[in-house]
């Protein structure tokens, strides 16, 4: 069986900075820090800064996302021996040369922006690299996946885009309406991210995909990252439950697309029998005796998600 150190690993979505009280990211006992990823042969994960929106204003929602950020900023510096912030391909490639965690920062709600385009050029000074339009709940952008879930993107959510595509930051359709999200791949000029969502197909979940939009994010040479959590899944901790939704995913043809968005500390319980990062090697094997061969499995474990980060 493949170890840790056999395998490129870079994952789209973890809420680690932000859900796990605290804790420091060098250690600690959530499904993610960042010893563990080191491990890896290579390793890069993208942390999401995320705040639950209810009964916050667009104020509130924007203090606690500076906040975030500054913790952001004091893990990388605590722990440079280990980790290096990466916006850039170049940042990645040297963060792999130095064994080290390229660590990506995302932003999960552009109500943590205030829903406000100005708001970007702090953002893209900030190193953000990727921005979900919506969490679960609907803001001045679009409508979500569970609130005013038949809206689309407003006339800002659409100026909100161009803006975002403009300063290098993707748009990442995880949590987003379907409406929005159609609204999004009309306006798109560069690849679009579902960071961390399944087949509807197999898991009729709002927050899943339909194989209408998988092909589109195909179309789009953009990324959707393999989600973790149970309840997307379809409810089923086994491996063979969660390997279904890849290849339903693969089978649209998105081998160039198809990653990994585990939802880390995000959620509360794991498919397929994971505990945290470490258990990797459990998927890459299961896909291996499968007959998936080198040259896919290093792309859907890290190489796709680089490539659309180096666009």
């Amino acid at each position: 069986m493949k170890t840790l150190s056999d395998i490129s690993f870079f994952d789209a979505h973890c809420d680690t900075l932000t859900c796990t009280g605290g804790s420091p990211l060098r250690q600690n006992s959530g499904h993610l820090d960042l010893q563990r990823l080191g491990s890896y042969r290579t390793a890069g994960q993208l942390f999401a800064i995320f705040v639950d929106s209810a009964g916050k204003t667009e104020e509130d929602c924007f203090a606690a996302c500076r906040r975030f950020y500054e913790r952001f900023r004091s893990e990388m510096e605590k722990n440079t021996d280990l980790v290096m912030q990466c916006r850039t391909k170049a940042d990645i490639e040297t963060a792999f040369r130095e064994h080290k965690v390229a660590a990506v920062l995302s932003i999960e709600g552009s109500e943590l922006l205030g829903c406000d385009v100005e708001k970007l050029a702090l953002a893209e000074q900030w190193g953000v690299r990727a921005v979900n339009l919506t969490w679960n709940h609907a803001n001045r952008n679009s409508g979500s996946n569970v609130e005013e879930t038949e809206r689309g993107l407003s006339a800002k959510g659409r100026a909100f885009v161009k803006e975002a595509e403009r300063r290098r930051i993707l748009m990442d359709v995880s949590h987003l309406s379907e409406k929005g999200f159609w609204d999004l791949m009309e306006i798109a000029e560069r690849p679009v991210i579902a960071s961390h969502s399944n087949a509807k197909a197999l898991c009729p979940h709002s927050r899943n995909l339909t194989d209408e939009q998988v092909k589109a994010l195909v179309e789009n040479k953009g990324f959707i990252g393999l989600n973790y959590y149970t309840e997307f899944v379809g409810g089923k901790k086994d491996m063979d439950a969660l390997i279904a939704h890849a290849e339903h995913i693969l089978a649209l043809g998105a081998e160039e697309v198809l990653g990994l968005g585990g939802d880390w500390d995000g959620c509360d319980s794991l498919a397929a029998g994971f505990t945290g990062v470490q258990d990797m090697p459990l998927l890459y094997e299961a896909l291996y005796r499968r007959n998936y061969g080198e040259t896919l499995l290093k792309k859907l474990f890290s190489d796709n998600l680089v490539r659309v980060l180096s666009v």
